[in-house]
């Protein structure tokens, strides 16, 4: 399969439901919206008409106040007549103030229950755009090209949440797991270097994570391949591995033995003239096959490195061809 491809494709009633249910409810809240930018239309053209309406009394006030002004002064109008137009000034001027004044005010509040309603659309607008992905996560697309490795559930069957459906294997990306026992892992390192063998397979990795945990006295670890992925391997196939904690060139080796249990690693017995003499020994570091020697032994020496358990550490040992 190609990175995208349908894999599988679920059913939810519940979950389509649901999206069913926030589509509705987006549309009404996108309806009433709308009518909400209509009816504040409205609002703000009557609260307009309302301040032009009393400003266009102001100013007729205002005329006729200055008439009423002029013929005063000449005393050509009565007294009471002249404060009766002061006074309907007065009051047109008030009027006109705070119908203005109401216009703003109408406009904020319109605004702002539009402001509202655009916060609900918009909230409901994440729900529904979370129903939607749930519905979408419904058909599983491959994440990347590789094979499909098994199925864990039957064509039709009830699958309960968070259930693996089946196994997608990248073998361009495969990793190796190792387990090694506890008394390594102080050793290991990330980044080390691992030799890797499947029947004529040879390949060469590094550490790339370790486990914190022990298990049965083993650690689990991961090892990355270094360079080009050999070709032929398959996913879970047992393979052999090497780590090399050290490299030490041009060192005295002896193979691994029961010696290193009976003399503690500390006296080997070398045979001299058909003579096993027990000899002090300084040992380094250890591998599967082999422990180095650090001193006490030289190139050539002949060294028992089983049965010594039956020397009960004696200086001497003839031994008998």
């Amino acid at each position: 399969v190609h990175k995208g491809d349908v894999l599988a494709e679920l059913e939810s009633p519940d979950i389509t439901d649901a999206l069913k249910r926030e589509q509705s409810s987006y549309a009404e809240l996108l309806a009433e919206l709308e009518r909400q930018k209509i009816i504040a239309r409205k609002q703000k053209l009557a609260a307009r008409r309302d301040a032009d309406q009393t400003e266009i009394e102001r100013v007729s006030a205002q005329r006729a106040y200055e008439r009423i002004e002029h013929a005063g002064v000449v005393g050509v109008v009565a007294k009471n007549e002249f404060q009766k137009a002061q006074d309907a000034l007065r009051s047109a001027e008030i009027r006109s103030k705070h119908a203005a004044a109401a216009a703003l005010l109408e406009n904020d509040d319109v605004d702002l229950q539009l402001k509202t309603r655009t916060s609900q659309l918009e909230r409901q607008k994440l729900a529904l755009d979370f129903a939607r992905r749930r519905v979408d996560d419904l058909t599983v697309r491959a994440p990347m090209d590789g094979f499909i490795g098994s199925l864990a559930v039957a064509n039709r069957s009830v699958v309960p949440a968070n259930a693996p459906l089946l196994t997608l294997v990248d073998l361009s990306r495969l990793e190796i797991e190792l387990e090694i026992p506890e008394t390594y892992v102080a050793d290991l390192g990330l980044g080390m270097r691992v030799e890797i063998a499947a029947g004529d397979i040879k390949a060469v990795g590094e550490l790339s994570a370790i486990s914190p945990e022990v298990v049965k006295n083993q650690v689990l670890a991961r090892v990355r391949f270094s360079g080009q992925q050999p070709t032929g391997l398959r996913q879970s196939q047992r393979v052999s591995a090497r780590l090399l904690i050290d490299e030490k060139p041009n060192v005295l080796l002896l193979p691994r033995g029961p010696f290193l249990d009976t003399q503690g690693g500390h006296h080997v017995y070398v045979v001299e003239d058909g003579v096993a003499v027990r000899r002090p020994v300084k040992l380094g570091a250890t591998s599967v096959a082999a422990v180095e020697v650090v001193s006490g032994l030289k190139p050539g020496d002949k060294v028992v490195i089983a049965g010594t358990d039956t020397f009960e550490n004696a200086e001497r040992v003839t031994i008998n061809d």
